[in-house]
């Protein structure tokens, strides 16, 4: 009867609980073997369930990947979101949107490869949660630059989304080979030369091209501020796990 008892207890985890953990499970193994190689009885074994609970939350693998992969943008605004707010000045600003997508993608290079091979490849991609959390993540750029046109700090004849695609396409296609495992990139100056580059370009003509008010402390401050929070964010989910 005890061992009948503590057999149902496990079994009746919270739905929640239970597709967290199959997520979780689904994250390493599409990053560990890619989509293609990746079966729903691999993921289904990494969390400890039979296969057929994943089909009670998930329609198929495809689902299950976007899911994957929306909770993964949701993590990293909310990650980003209270240091993004406290950073001042246009130049600091940008650089820390770049900076830290940069960062995203060297901490989940396998899952970064997915969502660009997989998923947005997709004919219906522009459907998708995905995409509308993707592009509120990538407009945060249109805004710095559309303030930044009204307070005449940078050209009035720029297109803010272009300035979007250009800093996301760029960073993309500066650390494909990283997400291929073919090669590397430095994050910090990698971060300094596209936002230079990017700077310069929207500036107006004659006007001086100087970071204003750079303090580079400052900017290496609130990143680890943000460093921080996110380690914070890790242990109270753990202890949530702990405790559900």
């Amino acid at each position: 009867m005890a061992q009948r008892t503590t057999r149902r207890q496990v079994n009746r985890l919270p739905p929640e609980k239970r597709v967290q953990d199959i997520m979780m499970a689904a994250r390493e193994i599409f990053t560990e073997k890619g989509y293609s190689d990746s079966l729903i009885s691999d993921i289904a074994e990494r969390a400890g369930i039979v296969e057929g609970t994943i089909y009670r939350f998930f329609t198929n693998k495809r689902d299950l990947l976007q899911r994957v992969a929306e909770g993964w943008f949701v993590e990293m605004m909310a990650s980003s979101e209270a240091a993004f707010g406290a950073v001042r000045g246009d130049w600091n600003r940008l650089r820390f949107i770049i900076y830290h997508h940069l960062a995203s993608i060297r901490r989940d290079p396998g899952l970064s490869r997915l969502v660009i091979q997989e998923l947005r490849s997709d004919p219906r991609y522009r459907e998708t949660r995905l995409f509308q959390l993707h592009r509120d993540y990538a407009n945060r750029v249109v805004e710095i630059v559309r303030r930044g046109v009204a307070a005449g700090v940078f050209r009035p004849d720029v297109p803010p989304a272009l300035v979007r695609d250009m800093v996301f396409g760029g960073i993309e296609h500066r650390t494909w080979a990283f997400m291929r495992r073919e090669g590397d990139f430095e994050l910090d100056a990698t971060a300094d030369a596209i936002t230079d580059m990017v700077w310069r370009a929207l500036r107006p003509d004659g006007a001086s091209t100087d970071r204003p008010g750079e303090h580079p402390y400052v900017t290496d401050r609130l990143e680890a501020a943000a460093a921080r929070l996110e380690r914070l964010a890790d242990r109270l989910d753990t202890a949530s796990d702990a405790n559900p």
